[in-house]
């Protein structure tokens, strides 16, 4: 069993096209002196090669560009053993919009091997797992604590676009679109929780509005046109079908997928005025308890089932 300070690891900052990544960058590097950034790399596997590569350590923290960690995290140790040593570690964030604490946009602790050998996104080897995902991999963990916020909202097409993806991946099986008939049954309950959130919560912030439209656009192309669901992986075919959304108003697009997704999906369509999104999120968060860095979620699993 080996313990490595998370402070002796290489922090990475991987940023694109995020509005506010310059600002970020600048507390990000107040915070973790020794941070280094990977700007602008088009493709997520591609990306996370070049992150590995301008990484000195074998392990290394990746922080995505619109994410700002707490502080607090690069004050605790990994704790390494034989079953986990070569896996990667994601670390929920909590979601700037709705309030959700998952791994998206999360920080997340790679090992160089894994990033440069892995074949995900673009680079996909043509499984359904690879296609759209990077956390199907048995040596990707799941963490259960959250030491981050992420703030996918910095424009428009940030906030509509962040909405879109997870209303296409939250909709997927181990990334295959299920058949409507399968639909229920064969997505994980934990995600549709999180659709459903993301359908319905954060008008109250710049921007909700968006992502709303944009989760419900998502999920109903995936899941009730003939649209391929594969290209979520391209950046460049989300901003052609953005291009053809800009012009609208985000509630009339909220309003347009409403009645599809509820008769024909049975999705609770809910909108949540602000009020109620704040109270929403203010009770999810005030209900949330970390356990260590180290724990998974599976973990956590365990425990509440009594294995």
């Amino acid at each position: 069993m080996t313990t490595i300070d998370i402070a002796d690891l290489d922090a990475v900052y991987l940023s694109y096209d995020e509005p506010q990544k310059e600002e970020f960058w600048i507390k990000i590097k107040n915070m973790v002196p020794w941070a280094k950034r990977v700007d602008g790399v088009k493709g997520s596997d591609a990306a996370h090669k070049a992150a590995a590569e301008a990484s000195d350590t074998d392990r290394f923290i990746l922080i995505d560009g619109d994410n700002l960690p707490d502080p607090s995290f690069f004050n605790l140790q990994l704790t390494l053993n034989d079953r986990n040593q070569d896996c990667v570690f994601r670390w929920r964030a909590r979601n700037h919009i709705n309030g959700l604490m998952y791994g998206n946009g999360g920080m997340s602790s790679w090992t160089r091997d894994f990033a440069l050998n892995m074949r995900t996104h673009e680079n996909t080897d043509g499984r359904d797992e690879t296609n759209v995902e990077f956390c199907f991999d048995p040596k990707y963990i799941p963490m259960h604590d959250c030491y981050s916020t992420t703030h996918p909202n910095g424009s428009p097409k940030h906030a509509w676009r962040a909405g879109f993806r997870e209303g296409v991946k939250m909709c997927l099986d181990k990334g295959r679109r299920p058949t409507l008939s399968e639909f229920k049954d064969r997505v994980h309950q934990r995600n549709l929780d999180h659709l459903t959130v993301w359908h319905n919560v954060g008008v109250d912030v710049q921007q909700g509005g968006w992502a709303i439209a944009g989760a419900r656009m998502g999920t109903y192309k995936t899941m009730l046109s003939d649209w391929d669901y594969r290209e979520v992986q391209w950046f460049d075919a989300l901003d052609a079908i953005w291009e053809d959304t800009k012009g609208r108003d985000p509630f009339d697009i909220i309003m347009t997928y409403q009645d599809p997704l509820r008769t024909q999906l049975d999705l609770p369509m809910c909108l949540h005025g602000p009020e109620i999104s704040k109270f929403f999120k203010h009770h999810y968060k005030s209900n949330w308890h970390n356990r260590g860095v180290m724990i998974t979620e599976m973990d956590v699993i365990r425990q509440q089932e009594g294995w």
